[in-house]
């Protein structure tokens, strides 16, 4: 009897230990779970950014200057239209995201709608910067000629500029319900077509240059008709979409309050990367600088695409967290996956660090630019490293509705600090393209200190949720 409860005894202990070691270091069942939700988010956000580049890129086998018109078109549609739908659905992952796990599944559908209305109103004021893009890039000091040809571009792609903005807050809406799969299917069949498509219409008609915009454009609508037709008649959302209602006007003006600092938080950060390739233009020998940077600021999109799955993952537990009010829950999925993004980032500093020649290789032959990207590749891992645990905390954010601290963040952390700082270095104290990084850096070291101290000082028990008008009128 005694031998036996010794061994009854002796058995969990052992088990007990080994957990708690696994668990002190990692928890892989929440690890996993998020892991399962980011890899379809990462191919999704890879996918919808390959149907831009792919138009570029067939548009750019036309020549030179059409090269350099759809590149230029591509980066301003960017800087003042896709960021800025981006930025707008974030409002969705806070609202759907705390209403989804308040159980106030009806609501989830209002919240689309009304941001749905938002994202139009602002799509039609880009539509019109983008149709007198010509004059406005001829005033920025941009070469007529390839204006010309962006202006042209940027004119016929604005049909994509709305099916992008809705894309983004259906995307929104199904993210939050963890409902992850079918935006795979939704976004790399559009792919597909996109490559065939953009062929036949490039060289096959007429259209040539024009219908690598107009091919861009059609692949985002059939990708939305594809998920609004999913949401529509899948039994999946028949409690938290109930089809239309005129009752998301009244939700408009609200959902704005958290739309617009989401926006503006993704935006400031987006200008930030694109006013050093600005910079590097200013450079002696700036073509090679302007290369340089340009290699840098890829990389770590390619980078945060991948940083991009892990943030929407706990963007989506944190909110769905604390809207059913599991406050400790939500802050150990942000431990996890802080902990996730960095190892990340270490496996990606490692990529860098042994194969920085080959990657090099895909955008230069140039054995100076390789060199150059060489002596980068160190500055570059600090920024990766940052810039990962930053896109999670940004994630956090949205999660918990503080988008507006965020913005205030991104603001100081790239305008009073990084760029200033960047500046200096590159011009005053002649570091060139190493000192534009390192200002970058600071950005970023600044950007996610902040964050973190946000984080970690909030009592998220005494936090007030973004849906709490809506629970509290719930009647059980």
């Amino acid at each position: 009897m005694k031998g036996e409860m010794g061994e009854e005894t002796k058995t969990p202990l052992l088990e007990k230990k080994e957990v708690g070691w696994w668990k002190k270091a990692l928890d892989v069942e929440e690890a996993k779970h998020q892991v399962l939700f980011s890899v379809p988010m990462i191919l999704t956000n890879v996918s919808y950014y390959c149907i831009t580049l792919i138009s570029v890129m067939f548009a750019g086998h036309l020549g030179e200057l059409e090269l350099a018109g759809a590149t230029l078109a591509n980066s301003w549609a960017t800087v003042t239209g896709l960021a800025l739908m981006t930025g707008l659905s974030g409002a969705l992952e806070t609202l759907c995201g705390q209403g989804y796990g308040a159980k106030l599944y009806r609501m989830l559908g209002i919240y689309l709608q009304s941001s749905i209305i938002t994202t139009f109103v602002f799509s039609v004021i880009v539509s019109v910067v983008w149709f007198f893009s010509e004059h406005i890039l001829i005033l920025l000091q941009q070469e007529p000629a390839v204006a010309r040809m962006a202006g042209m571009y940027l004119k016929y792609l604005i049909p994509g500029l709305f099916a992008y903005g809705f894309l983004q807050c259906v995307l929104r809406f199904l993210q939050t319900q963890t409902v992850v799969m079918p935006l795979v299917v939704c976004s790399v069949v559009p792919l597909i077509v996109e490559v065939g498509l953009t062929y036949v219409l490039v060289y096959r008609t007429p259209l040539g240059f024009k219908g690598a915009a107009i091919s861009a454009a059609i692949s985002l609508w059939i990708s939305f008709a594809m998920l609004a037709l999913y949401v529509n008649y899948s039994k999946t959302f028949k409690y938290t979409w109930e089809g239309l209602s005129s009752e998301c006007f009244k939700y408009v003006l609200p959902s704005m309050k958290l739309a617009i600092p989401s926006a503006v938080m993704v935006c400031l950060e987006y200008w930030a990367f694109e006013l050093l390739v600005l910079l590097a233009g200013l450079m002696p020998n700036s073509e090679n600088s302007t290369s340089l940077i340009a290699m840098c600021v890829n990389t770590e999109a390619v980078t945060y695409m991948i940083t991009y799955g892990f943030a929407a993952a706990v963007s989506t537990r944190v909110s769905n967290e604390l809207g059913a009010g599991n406050v400790n829950q939500a802050k150990h999925a942000v431990a996890v996956t802080l902990k996730l993004s960095v190892l990340l980032a270490v496996a990606v500093i490692l990529s860098l660090a042994f194969g920085h020649n080959l990657w090099a290789s895909s955008f230069s032959d140039s054995p100076v630019i390789k060199k150059e990207f060489a002596a980068m590749t160190p500055l570059l891992a600090v920024s990766i490293l940052f810039d990962s645990a930053q896109g999670v905390l940004s994630g956090v954010s949205r999660g918990c509705g503080w988008q507006h601290l965020a913005a205030w963040t991104n603001l100081a952390a790239f305008y009073v600090v990084g760029m200033p700082i960047a500046v200096l270095l590159a011009f005053k104290l002649k570091l060139y393209a190493k000192g534009l990084w390192i200002g970058l850096i600071c950005g970023l070291t600044c950007q996610a200190c902040t964050l973190l101290v946000i984080t970690l000082r909030t009592n998220w028990s005494k936090m007030e949720l973004s849906v709490s008008e809506e629970k509290n009128h719930v009647v059980v």
